[in-house]
């Protein structure tokens, strides 16, 4: 069985432990839990020619950049970035964090999540930030945690792109 693990990255309360739930266990819970260092997950997922065992470590949200444990990235294969489509300021979170992890591995894929696209009335990142990272090649997705929009696929493209 082929497994790859894969990194949960993102500011304070951005949602990557709801996007796991919802991912490998199809709920989602209004509770809101801290992650403390790190939570691993796994879930399988169907690729048309093999299946992979995406091992998913959900890692403690930091805003504060200079605290966040480089040293937890250590054998990934892939990222999700995960941003507050509420709250502009987890964009440079996320894209901060994927700078420092390519600083210490080298570039490696990933996908970003630009989560909470339930609450769009309240959106607070531009559409022509979006484009502008899309023109650079970039697999992004607007996802809900709380009703699982295009949760697997993000999942599913990033094991695609994983196994290449």
């Amino acid at each position: 069985m082929l497994q790859k693990k894969i990194c949960m990255l993102g500011g304070f309360a951005v949602g990557k432990t709801s996007l796991v739930r919802r991912f490998v266990q199809s709920i989602f819970s209004e509770t809101y839990l801290t992650t403390v260092g790190v939570k691993i997950d796994k879930k399988s997922v169907a690729l048309p020619d093999k299946t992979v065992d995406l091992i998913l470590w959900d890692l403690a949200g930091e805003d504060d950049i200079g605290s966040f444990r480089v040293s937890y990235v250590r054998g990934a294969t892939g990222l999700v970035l995960v941003v507050d489509g509420t709250r502009a300021a987890t964009l440079a979170v996320a894209l901060t964090l994927r700078e420092r992890v390519e600083a210490e591995f080298g570039a490696m894929p990933f996908i970003l999540l630009i989560n909470k696209s339930d609450l769009a009335d309240r959106w607070a990142i531009s559409d022509s930030e979006i484009d502008e990272l899309r023109q650079r090649g970039w697999q992004i997705y607007l996802t809900s945690a709380l009703t699982g929009e295009h949760v697997d696929d993000a999942f599913h493209q990033l094991a695609l792109m994983v196994t290449k």
